[in-house]
């Protein structure tokens, strides 16, 4: 039961951006094609594990979806003038979509279009990501919201409001035009970054990572790369994901706490994932030009390949670095610049770099401006003040995870 319920919710995730494409290209009408394509996944994600997987599952979706907007539609009496447009646009036979078993996959993916759709300048970032895990990535909205430690009733709303500021926007369901797209684009991968980033390392609550968003980041991700395999920065971003991810078994303890790199067992790291991510690397890197994701996929990849921590080329790395903070310069690249400073220089380098974020608003409060601190303090000998700091990062952290192992470095230096 439980594995067929699991092959299921994979199915359905994959089909999930088919099928609204489908409707939303056939009827348009973005927000009621996307309620109706949820109820046809959840009655999928009931029926389908008790009775077995139909033969054209997608057919399937897009029979029971294409009646539940008809009778949504038939029902609403104040609207009938809109049932006679649908009934125009289509012939009648197929306001039911086509028979299951003549369902066919469409010629062009619409994966990337609700991608683009979903990733809308006009929305906010917190709804790009609600509605990008709910239209594309197939989840339903308690899941995100559980995702995101929101009560339910609270994401609802977030994506009704998604869906109807695209409404009042009058986007169609088409690739934007250039130079526009090129611009979106990279929006889309930003919030498959922050949907990845999320799931890696949670920011607030009882566990370290949810595996269920950082699997579903490269779902996505996957997807994008297949249909534009040319394009550097997405392979950047996909071998990212996958370099950071194989890390993920050996990131914590049986009880849940935090494992830091240094200290991981790197043999149960996923060769597989690392092997795929390299390749990615090695392949984009020589194309040009060269972007943020492909630079730190670069970066991962210099971990990665390091059998002990020990043997870590962070030469390689901070020229890295270097490099990124050129062109893509933030605090958070800023931050980790420094550890790779210390690592070559010693500590007093990176701690000196540390200085220029105190004044950055967006990282002077940081936990992870005062665990880095901490930690290159500690390396420098410094044991009262890397104690002070550590004891302050646990405080603003809101993961749970991070504040136990915060409060532990901080008890073995008291």
């Amino acid at each position: 039961m439980g594995t067929e319920a699991e092959r299921t919710g994979d199915l359905l995730r994959a089909l999930a951006p088919q099928v609204l494409g489908g409707l939303v290209r056939r009827y348009g009408q973005f927000d009621a094609c996307e309620d109706a394509v949820q109820e046809a996944l959840l009655a999928a994600a009931v029926q389908w594990p008790e009775e077995g997987i139909p033969e054209n599952p997608r057919g399937w979706l897009i029979t029971v979806a294409g009646r539940r907007l008809t009778d949504q539609w038939r029902s609403e009496s104040a609207r009938r003038r809109r049932e006679v447009t649908v009934a125009a646009m289509a012939p009648a036979d197929e306001s039911l979509a086509a028979p299951a078993d003549d369902e066919q996959p469409p010629a062009e993916d619409d994966t990337l279009t609700l991608l683009f759709l979903c990733c809308h300048p006009a929305l906010s970032a917190p709804s790009q990501l609600a509605l990008t895990l709910r239209a594309v990535g197939g989840l339903t909205t308690a899941q995100i919201a559980r995702a995101f430690f929101v009560p339910e009733a609270t994401m609802a709303q977030r994506i009704s409001r998604a869906k109807q500021r695209i409404k009042a926007t009058g986007s169609e369901f088409t690739m934007p035009p250039e130079p526009e797209r090129a611009e979106r684009l990279r929006v889309v991968l930003h919030v498959l970054y922050l949907i990845f980033n999320e799931g890696y390392t949670t920011t607030s609550g009882p566990e370290l990572q949810r595996s269920e968003l950082t699997v579903e980041a490269i779902r996505l991700t996957r997807a994008v790369h297949h249909l534009l395999p040319e394009d550097s920065e997405v392979a950047g971003l996909l071998a990212l994901m996958l370099l950071t991810d194989a890390r993920r078994p050996a990131r914590t303890r049986p009880d849940g706490a935090l494992v830091p790199l240094a200290e991981q067992d790197r043999t149960r790291w996923n060769a597989r994932a690392i092997a795929e991510g390299v390749a990615l690397v090695t392949a984009t890197l020589p194309r040009g030009p060269i972007g943020p994701y492909q630079i730190q996929a670069a970066i991962a990849a210099v971990h990665d390949e390091a059998a002990r921590a020990e043997d870590t080329d962070w030469s390689q790395i901070l020229a890295l670095y270097e490099l990124l903070h050129r062109i893509s310069p933030n605090p958070m690249v800023t931050l980790n610049h420094a550890i790779a400073a210390a690592m070559v220089h010693g500590p007093h380098t990176g701690l000196e770099m540390l200085e220029d974020l105190d004044a950055d608003n967006r990282m002077a409060e940081h936990h992870r401006l005062d665990a880095v601190r901490a930690h290159l303090l500690e390396l420098a000998g410094d044991r009262e003040n890397a104690r002070a700091h550590y004891e302050q990062a646990a405080r603003r952290t809101t993961s749970i995870p991070e504040r136990r192992y915060l409060e532990a470095k901080a008890a073995h230096l008291a």
